[in-house]
């Protein structure tokens, strides 16, 4: 017989990961899930192409990279051009990615801003963040002119060669920026790249003392970049905007100016979700 009366056993939570979610072994990876998200990572950087072209970057046999393609393509995560016969992102992956953009309000309070901003310089605006070392971009307005930078959203890029890396990698404290460098390298794209640590750090210095970032034709030659951090509630910088186009348009005494326009644009952002200046990472 049982007691009416005994208090109901406690509810269980629902976890979002189970008790053993600190264990990173390999036998917690899921192989094909895991092959799958290669093809597609690789797809994305290297865009439209034909399955034997996509086996070799991957070092796969065609037949397993096919398979692959098959089960992505039932999803709409990746497209076949039976035209050119080339593999593409699908427009399902785009959905799943553009949710990663609603999950904050930063990229829809930076848009207004960064339009003003690419009127007042005509040249093109960008919104970054810092995503495991490596500068992952936002959104973008374009300016008109025929000849323009391009960093279409989802697009990543090495921070010691970003005018947008640079800004944030100067409000971080010198071990995080021991810690970036050590994992990614200082890897040079152009003669004027700062490949040496020291070189860097003075680089970083004298950004965080203007309050802007200079890439100075340093990722791409003939391309200039200004860029100023954006700070969240907490003074911490969580993501950068910046103006790029053609060292032609962006001599080097037009950069302050240009900076002005950026650090107003950076200020813009910073009030809009809520943000206050940071005091630099000392």
């Amino acid at each position: 017989m049982t007691d009416s009366t005994a208090p109901a056993p406690p509810e269980r939570r629902a976890r979002g990961r189970p008790r053993a979610w600190t264990d990173t072994s390999e036998q917690n990876v899921i192989k094909a899930l895991d092959r799958g998200i290669a093809v597609l990572e690789r797809l994305g950087e290297i865009g439209g192409c034909t399955l034997s072209e996509l086996a070799a970057a991957l070092d796969q046999p065609a037949a397993s990279i096919y398979r692959v393609l098959f089960t992505l393509e039932t999803r709409g995560m990746v497209e076949f051009d039976t035209a050119s016969q080339t593999w593409n992102i699908g427009a399902g992956a785009f959905r799943i990615g553009s949710r990663f953009l609603r999950r904050s309000s930063l990229a829809e309070q930076a848009r207004p801003a960064l339009r003003a901003l690419m009127e007042a310089t005509g040249e093109t605006a960008n919104l970054g963040v810092e995503r495991h070392g490596q500068v992952l971009f936002l959104s973008q307005v374009e300016t008109h002119a025929a000849i323009r930078a391009f960093f279409p959203p989802g697009t990543l890029s090495p921070m010691h060669s970003s005018g947008i890396g640079k800004a944030l990698l100067a409000q971080m404290p010198p071990s995080r920026v021991e810690e970036i460098v050590k994992r990614h390298g200082l890897a040079r794209f152009t003669q004027t790249t700062l490949t040496d640590p020291r070189a860097l750090a003075a680089d970083l210095a004298a950004t965080r003392a203007r309050g802007y970032a200079v890439d100075d034709e340093e990722k791409n030659a003939g391309m200039r970049c200004v860029a100023a951090p954006i700070f969240d509630m907490h003074g911490e910088a969580v993501a950068g905007v910046s103006v790029s186009g053609p060292a032609q348009r962006l001599p080097q005494a037009a950069l302050p100016d240009l900076a002005q326009e950026v650090m107003r644009a950076a200020r813009q952002i910073t009030q809009g979700i809520g943000g206050s200046a940071g005091t630099g990472a000392g």
